[in-house]
C-alpha cells in the first residue's frame, strides 16, 4: 500500500440544485502519509465532506485529486482502488464469516465476476494477521463485540489496498481499550488518512493537520496547535475552551465548560 497526496479544491455540496449548500466551498491539502482530522460540532458538515471523498455524494462544486487525479473523473472500480472507507454504521453480516467480510475488500481488484485468486487469499491472510483477527476468521460477524467488528471493518478496508483511508468516527461506541487500539493502528498505517473525530484531545494527539468546520464553513485548517486554540474551539462549539498544561507529562489538554458554568469536561 502506497500513500498518496489528496487535494480538495473548492468542494461544496447541496442535496439538490437551487438548495442551500450544507458544505460551503472548502479547500485543503493532505500530503502522502499524513493524518487529517476533521472536527466540529454536530451538523458542521464533517460526514458530508467525507462522503464526497469516498464517492457517496457527488460534489456540487470543486474537485478531489489523489496524486493529481480527479476521483470523480474515473470509473468507480478505479476509485475504489484508491479510496476505502470505514463508517460509523456496521453492516449486517448476512451470515458471512469474518474472513468472508474481509475478502470483500478485494472486489475492486477482480475482473468481472472472477473468483478470488491466490493473491487475494494471501492479502486477506496478511490483513487478518496484522489486526489480530486470525482466531476469529470463521466466526459470524454478528457474534463479535463492537470493538472486534470495528477491527473487521478496518481489515476489509485494508484488504482493498487503498492509498487513502477515510474513517468516519471510527471510535464511536467503543470502550477505552478498543479506542486506543484503533487510534494506535491509525498512526501505524502507511496510508493517507482522513478521520472525523469528536474528541479534540485525541485529534490533537494523532493528527498531523486539523480541519475545523462549523455550520458548513471552514473555521481553521493547519497544525493542531494552530487550529484547536481556545478562541477557535470556543467559537465553533459555543462553549468555553481552556488549554491546560499537565504535569509531570508536560502535555497540553483542552478542557471545556458552558459559559458562566463551572461544570467541565
Amino acid at each position: 500500500m502506497n500513500a498518496a497526496s489528496l487535494i480538495a479544491e473548492n468542494l461544496s455540496w447541496a442535496p439538490r440544485k437551487n438548495q442551500p449548500l450544507l458544505l460551503q466551498p472548502t479547500s485543503f491539502e493532505v500530503n502522502a502519509g499524513q493524518v487529517l482530522g476533521v472536527v466540529g460540532p454536530n451538523g458542521a458538515g464533517k460526514s458530508t465532506l467525507l462522503r464526497m471523498i469516498y464517492r457517496y455524494y457527488s460534489p456540487s462544486s470543486g474537485h478531489i485529486l489523489i496524486d493529481g487525479q480527479d476521483i470523480w473523473g474515473m470509473p468507480p472500480r478505479s476509485a475504489a482502488r484508491k479510496v476505502a472507507a470505514v463508517l460509523q454504521e456496521q453492516p449486517t453480516s448476512f451470515g458471512l464469516t469474518v474472513r468472508e467480510v474481509v475478502a470483500l475488500g478485494r472486489t475492486p481488484h477482480r475482473l468481472g465476476y472472477s473468483t478470488p485468486g491466490a493473491r487475494d487469499a494471501d492479502i486477506v491472510d496478511e490483513v487478518l494477521s496484522r489486526l489480530g483477527l486470525q482466531s476469529l476468521s470463521f466466526r459470524d460477524l454478528l457474534t463479535l463485540s463492537g470493538g472486534e467488528r470495528q477491527r473487521v471493518m478496518v481489515a476489509r478496508a485494508l484488504a482493498q489496498q487503498p492509498q487513502v483511508l477515510v474513517l468516519d468516527e471510527p471510535i464511536n461506541h467503543l470502550d477505552i481499550r478498543h479506542q486506543l487500539e484503533v487510534l494506535a493502528l491509525i498512526r501505524e498505517l502507511d496510508l493517507t488518512i482522513i478521520v472525523s473525530l469528536h474528541d479534540l484531545n485525541m485529534a490533537s494527539q494523532i493528527c498531523d493537520q486539523i480541519l475545523l468546520l462549523e455550520n458548513g464553513h471552514t473555521i481553521g485548517f493547519g497544525r493542531p496547535d494552530t487550529v484547536l486554540t481556545e478562541a477557535q474551539v470556543s467559537e465553533a462549539f459555543r462553549i468555553k475552551a481552556r488549554r491546560e498544561y499537565l504535569r509531570p507529562s508536560n502535555t497540553q489538554h483542552l478542557s471545556f465548560h458552558l459559559p458562566d458554568q463551572r461544570n467541565t469536561i
